[in-house]
């Protein structure tokens, strides 16, 4: 019988950068990757050695090409949980310039969706949901930014996909948003599904699954368009609005975003077509499981509050509950939050100063929001939605 424990160390340099618009296959680099083998030396009784086995590997790269090596070191694996306390607040990597999700104002005010969840993660590491720095990226630098460990996680309007989780790199954490991709046309245009938009164009952003699934999908469908793509959103939203392109495709959500943006929002339409599922949530660097198990952690707190009802302005009533599921979640009893390196009511703090996942919704997306987008599948799993939270046991 032969045990094998194996030591992965890789070393992967892949980064991201704008994208021209392609159907072709993405482009690869070849990372070397070394594994320490412990095998026992057959026959019964035989000593244990170690085998040194290095192979090179194709990985794909998001982009056109590769970033050098200096432009994005990986950074070294470790606590981040000490890092984060060690400088006194946490560094999140969010977008900047989509409303209601992760947006800057003049005044360099974060605020949306993500940035809550970016609050939320302060909260639960170091008690304060207002010790957090925003870094802005663009859909190109977002990777890179993470990687290099200039930002503690990234909450940015991501999709997870299975190269980004591995060939990247990365961790995700519970998806916060379902989304799909969509497209925005003028109601003037005469267009009213996918296959109208036969010689037209389309603004894309780059360095996304956007630009991809735009390519696969007018490709499956035969039809013959456009792709015209922009670095970041402003540079795209500012090009459909001037009239430069047919339509524009992003995620749903985002769309309802960009439309706030245009000269006269009425003016346009969301087609009803769905191009894809773009599942989006945090993500954090591989390497530091502990630190990818607090910011999961933290998003099911905030979706397993609300399956129980409970909210900011009532999280101390349910501190004297009976019920062992609240007493666990809120930490009264067990010390699963000591298991992480947090305090037990970590869940507590999270709530108390951000809200649980619906309070989250509708402050940024809700009815009472100019945006009012239902919730479709971002409803808890008892109403017919998605949102599923583990057990907090």
């Amino acid at each position: 019988m032969k045990k094998t424990f194996v030591l992965v160390s890789v070393l992967l340099l892949v980064a991201l950068v704008l994208a021209a618009c392609s159907s072709e296959e993405p482009e690869t680099v070849e990372v070397e990757v070394t594994r320490i083998v412990e095998v026992q030396v057959a026959g019964e009784g035989g000593e244990i050695v170690e085998v040194e086995v290095t192979r090179i590997v194709e990985v794909p790269v998001e982009g056109e090409a590769a970033a050098p090596a200096d432009e994005a070191p990986m950074a070294t694996t470790g606590d981040t949980l000490d890092t984060v306390r060690e400088r006194g607040h946490l560094v999140c990597a969010n977008n900047g310039t989509l409303p209601r999700f992760g947006f800057v104002d003049e005044d360099g005010n974060f605020s949306g969706f993500d940035w809550d969840y970016c609050r939320a993660v302060a909260a639960a590491a170091l008690g304060d949901a207002n010790a957090v720095e925003g870094r802005p990226t663009t859909a190109t630098e977002r990777f890179p930014v993470l990687q290099s460990g200039e930002a503690d996680v990234l909450i940015r309007n991501t999709t997870w996909t299975i190269s980004r989780d591995t060939s990247l790199g990365f961790d995700f954490a519970p998806v916060t948003f379902y989304d799909g991709q969509g497209m925005m046309v003028r109601e003037d245009s005469g267009i009213t599904e996918l296959e109208d938009m036969e010689g037209g164009s389309v603004c894309v952003q780059a360095g996304t699954t956007t630009e991809k699934n735009l390519a696969d999908v007018f490709r499956l469908l035969n039809i013959n368009a456009e792709s015209v793509v922009f670095p970041d959103n402003p540079s795209t939203t500012a090009a459909y609005n001037e009239g430069r392109c047919d339509g524009l495709t992003t995620d749903k959500s985002g769309l309802v975003a960009v439309r706030t943006q245009l000269d006269v929002p009425e003016e346009h339409i969301i087609l009803d077509a769905t191009m894809s599922k773009e599942p989006l949530g945090p993500l954090t660097r591989h390497g530091d499981n502990n630190w990818a198990d607090i910011v999961m952690w933290t998003v099911n707190c905030t979706i397993q509050a609300e399956e129980l009802g409970i909210t900011s302005e009532n999280v101390d009533e349910f501190l004297g509950s009976d019920d062992p599921v609240v007493l666990n979640l809120l930490g009264v009893e067990g010390d699963l939050g000591q298991a992480m390196g947090l305090e037990n009511d970590f869940c507590v703090e999270i709530l108390r100063q951000v809200g649980n996942y619906g309070e989250i919704y509708d402050s940024n997306l809700g009815p009472d929001t100019a945006f009012n987008l239902p919730r479709g599948l971002n409803t808890q799993w008892t109403e017919g939605g998605l949102l599923y939270s583990p057990p907090f046991r």
